[in-house]
């Protein structure tokens, strides 16, 4: 299949590491009896194939556990050794939640487009996690750090482009791609919806790398799919919780909230459940076999009580004036959040939905 090789030792580590895990899958089934994948021929396995980008992160095993509850087989990409050792753990600790579906762990880099479509090979669909560690090794979210994500974001949708059996991509981007904006221009619409876009030259003079990278990744994954023909859906989630959330993904975390004081007195600080977040997904990628398309912003609350800030407060042990900057809860928020588009896409699909 053309499949990128690693030394032999990590293959060897991956392959005992691969059948462990199918051997442990046998066992298991989804929580409501459904086995979608039961008497399933070789065809129909490879029908429901899809690629995991950076599917060891916080965010990209979430994606993975929800895709072999619905019966995907899954194939996470992995970027070196470390990579495979945090897999063994998840598996070891029973993170990684197992079904009878297939599982393949492949070595393939996000700078090189080949690499990229030869571990796309075979794939129905790529879920672009854009959740990956900094190959220059650099210290957090860096401006630098945004070019690398955009470069990736290019790659992988390029890659997506030349690979004949990938059909959909799913990319995540940020919510914080929707709600930067020049506060000082008059007729700033009230509602920010999945229609919206963040002012590029903001981010720049208020050095919000973090939101830049995530805009123009996005924009350029956009203009990507668009010359090469790629359907790609993307969705834009809040700050991403869940359990133990800040220390499993502080880069991620520190980086989405510079600027929260701002986004706390606007309305617009809002955070989705990671298991949530891995739900849409599955659903926007599902609902792309038919009508859904585009943008998608996912969250599942806004922070505005008391009680809310302090909860987010105590679990990334911080202060509350870090949150608020000293406003009050009672102030009206200058706009309003819209969710909207993705909750009905997911109200439909009620298996995606349903907790």
């Amino acid at each position: 299949m053309g499949i990128v090789r690693l030394h032999e030792t990590v293959n060897a580590e991956i392959e005992e590491f691969r059948r462990m895990l199918l051997s442990c899958a046998a066992g298991h089934r989804r929580k409501d009896g459904d086995d979608l994948t039961a008497g399933a021929g070789n065809g129909d396995v490879l029908e429901k194939l899809v690629c995991v980008t950076s599917g060891v992160s916080y965010l990209g095993i979430a994606i993975v556990n929800q895709l072999l509850v619905h019966g995907y087989s899954v194939r996470i990409i992995v970027d070196n050794e470390e990579d495979v050792e945090k897999l063994r753990e998840m598996e070891i600790s029973g993170e990684m939640r197992l079904t009878n579906s297939n599982i393949e762990i492949i070595m393939a880099k996000l700078t090189e487009i080949e690499s990229l479509a030869n571990a796309f090979d075979g794939c129905l669909g790529v879920f672009h996690t854009a959740a990956f560690i900094d190959p220059a090794g650099l210290s957090g979210y860096s401006k630098a750090m945004a070019e690398i994500e955009v470069i990736a974001s290019r790659n992988v949708v390029m890659a997506c482009g030349v690979t004949p059996s990938v059909r959909h991509c799913v990319l995540t981007s940020s919510l914080l791609t929707c709600i930067w904006q020049d506060n000082s221009r008059d007729g700033l619409p009230s509602l920010i919806d999945h229609s919206c876009w963040s002012d590029e030259s903001v981010c720049l003079n208020r050095k919000l790398w973090y939101a830049l990278g995530k805009l123009r990744a996005e924009k350029s994954a956009w203009e990507v799919a668009k010359e090469s023909g790629v359907k790609l859906a993307t969705i834009c989630p809040g700050l991403i919780t869940g359990p133990d959330f800040y220390h499993r993904n502080p880069t991620s975390t520190i980086a989405y909230l510079k600027g929260v004081q701002e986004m706390y007195a606007d309305g617009l600080l809002a955070t989705v459940d990671i298991n949530r977040l891995a739900k849409a997904h599955v659903c926007v990628f599902e609902g792309m076999k038919k009508t859904a398309s585009g943008r998608y912003i996912c969250f599942d609350q806004i922070i505005e009580s008391g009680d809310e800030i302090e909860n987010l407060a105590r679990e990334m042990g911080i202060s509350m004036s870090t949150i608020t900057g000293g406003a009050s809860s009672s102030n009206r928020a200058r706009f309003e959040l819209s969710n909207q588009k993705l909750f009905r896409l997911m109200s439909r699909t009620r298996r995606c939905f349903n907790e």
